[in-house]
């Protein structure tokens, strides 16, 4: 509890922000419940453009015919690799299979062994462009695990540093991302031939 005075000096008591990671009892009826909110407003247009999407926003990505238009940095057998046009950081691209599967376990073996191949060729790409701290690697699969695009699975791969939530994100709810989309496509393309050679 926090005890905290009214204008005349009358003691009022308020109930504690619990630190995180802790539930706290419901309030009782004079002390309210303080919640957190988190706001990641920068994923709002492409969870809403996603909703009112009519097709695939992969598969029609594959069928355009102009990868770098779409941001397709690499096409595998079995999956191909995209930037993340709303990226958390930069770097951040996605793999993602040909075959349109809401669910990892419907995926064949190949494309499976794939998009594992292609996370750790991805990690070296990031490693050696980016020089992370560390990296995220993660698939949400379905719409209450958090995918935008839960009809299609997909694989996030992104680098990331100590401290790169900053307090422009958390406070001031926006993203810094120190080069273009095309600049990412342009340096990762190129990162992506150079391992190939």
């Amino acid at each position: 509890m926090v005890v905290e005075a009214d204008e005349d000096g009358n003691p009022i008591a308020r109930r504690k922000r619990p630190s995180r990671g802790t539930r706290t009892a419901p309030p009782s009826a004079n002390l309210p419940l303080a919640m957190d909110y988190l706001w990641t407003p920068w994923r709002y247009a492409y969870v809403s453009s996603a909703e009112k999407a009519t097709g695939c926003v992969f598969c029609d990505a594959v069928q355009a015919g102009d990868d770098a238009k779409v941001r397709i940095v690499y096409r595998g057998q079995h999956c191909f690799v995209i930037l993340n046009t709303y990226p958390y950081t930069p770097g951040h691209v996605m793999i993602v299979p040909y075959a349109h599967l809401d669910e990892l376990r419907k995926l064949s073996p190949e494309a499976a062994s794939e998009m594992i191949a292609l996370a750790q060729r991805m990690e070296s790409v990031l490693r050696e462009l980016y020089t992370p701290d560390g990296i995220n690697l993660g698939m949400n699969i379905g719409k209450a695990a958090g995918a935008g695009i839960a009809g299609h699975i997909h694989m996030h791969v992104l680098p990331r540093w100590v401290a790169d939530a900053n307090f422009v994100s958390v406070v001031c709810e926006t993203r810094i991302l120190p080069e273009t989309l095309d600049e990412t496509w342009k340096r990762m393309t190129a990162a992506l031939k150079k391992e190939k050679d």
